[in-house]
């Protein structure tokens, strides 16, 4: 491989089940080198998105039937002598792949091997949405790519220092030990990136800060993270829990989901379609999962997206306060993903009344917030910082490949 020390290049790879999200990052440059998206693998319509940074994008339409024939042509594009970034495959020093679960089995990011991916198998069971198309990524490249290092860097890892009184549920212990129930937490590339970026505003050592890290977007949760260590997340067993979402129901009375079966003669698939799919800002609103389209209705006087919205953001106040009863405190609260990082109401309406905690917020700061940019919103004598930071769980993955590739 042409790999040399001072142009590290990492490829990153996000599976799913008909699509593939790619980046080609430089490490030492800290730069994006090209990046796109196959969709719709396996389905009419194929298609490659491919964008080299600097340059335009090019859309390939062409029938991409498994996720083999998807990475030949990233790669192919990637390589292509007159659109490509690269000379050749060799130039690439790495593989790094998001892997959604690893259990208690990986508390960090690990070489891909055999034996790792027979331990992943054995845990498909807690993510059978997920787990089966992170690990077709990774059949695939392997197949194609040969010998060039690959590592998995799991959603759940960062959360593995959570302890046992946040992580176990209060149902019988034989469920924990046969068969794996407990809190996982997810979002941790991204709840490890912003919290570190935090760290650095902060100005302090890592092992005095306390942080709440609040990733906001289709997906939500929000996590405490101690000393640089997560002691506690929203999510939960699966990504259902905690925070409402824009199709997700969030903390709800278990009871209500046998209620719900009972009632409508459900079975378990058409239960979790409506707690997954039809429940959260969607369901709750009526009017769209998209909080552009929530504030515009908010805006035309309609109550239930009023009430969504203010759902959403109390439930963001009541875990803000509860992270710091856990943490003894809070050194700053971190906004970061879609919502999180571009939605000014959302920030303004959670940030309400908070001054108990310390927080002097400054509402003009906020409402000028710049897009993709690190910004402090708080007035310079806030005892508490609070802190837009976009998140780059992309940059979390490249790294840690590095680190465990040795390159």
């Amino acid at each position: 491989r042409i790999c040399k020390e001072t142009d590290v290049k990492i490829l990153i790879i996000n599976a799913g089940s008909s699509s593939l999200k790619y980046q080609l990052t430089s490490i030492d440059e800290n730069k994006i080198i090209a990046k796109g998206l196959c969709e719709r693998i396996g389905l009419a319509g194929s298609a490659l998105i491919y964008k080299p940074t600097g340059r335009d994008a090019y859309e390939f339409k062409k029938q991409m039937n498994d996720h083999t024939e998807a990475m030949k042509m990233v790669l192919g594009a990637l390589i292509d002598p007159t659109i490509g970034v690269i000379s050749g495959m060799e130039e690439i020093c790495a593989v790094g792949h998001r892997l959604v679960h690893g259990g208690e089995k990986f508390t960090g990011s690990a070489l891909i091997t055999d034996e790792m991916l027979a331990t992943m198998e054995e845990l498909t069971e807690l993510a059978p949405l997920h787990n089966p198309a992170n690990l077709m990524g990774v059949r695939a490249c392997r197949e194609i790519m040969g010998d060039i290092p690959m590592v998995g860097v799991f959603d759940t890892a960062f959360h593995q220092t959570m302890p046992k009184k946040a992580y176990l549920y209060a149902i019988p212990y034989e469920a924990y030990t046969q068969m794996r129930i407990r809190r996982y937490g997810f979002h941790g590339t991204s709840h490890l990136y912003v919290s570190e970026r935090a760290v650095a505003l902060l100005n302090k050592p890592a092992e005095n800060t306390k942080i709440i890290t609040c990733h906001l977007g289709n997906g939500s949760s929000i996590a405490a993270v101690n000393g640089g260590k997560s002691v506690d997340t929203t999510m939960g067993f699966t990504p259902l829990e905690g925070l409402p979402m824009g199709s997700r129901c969030g903390d709800i009375d278990p009871a209500i989901v046998t209620y719900l079966m009972d009632k409508n003669n459900w079975n378990t698939s058409e239960v979790c379609a409506y707690l997954n799919k039809q429940s959260g800002m969607c369901g709750l609103s009526g009017v769209s999962p998209d909080f552009r389209d929530l504030w515009v209705a908010h805006n035309n006087g309609n109550e239930r997206a009023t009430a969504a919205l203010e759902v959403f953001c109390y439930k963001v106040k009541r875990y803000i306060g509860a992270y710091a009863a856990v943490m003894n405190g809070v050194d700053a609260i971190v906004f970061t993903a879609g919502i999180g990082e571009n939605d000014s109401g959302v920030r303004e309406w959670v940030m309400k009344d908070m001054e108990y905690l310390g927080v002097d917020f400054n509402l003009d700061l906020n409402r000028k917030c710049p897009r993709g940019k690190e910004v402090e919103l708080t007035n310079p004598n806030s005892r508490t910082k609070v802190f837009v930071i976009p998140t780059d769980e992309e940059m979390v993955i490249a790294r840690d490949t590095a680190r465990i590739a040795k390159l």
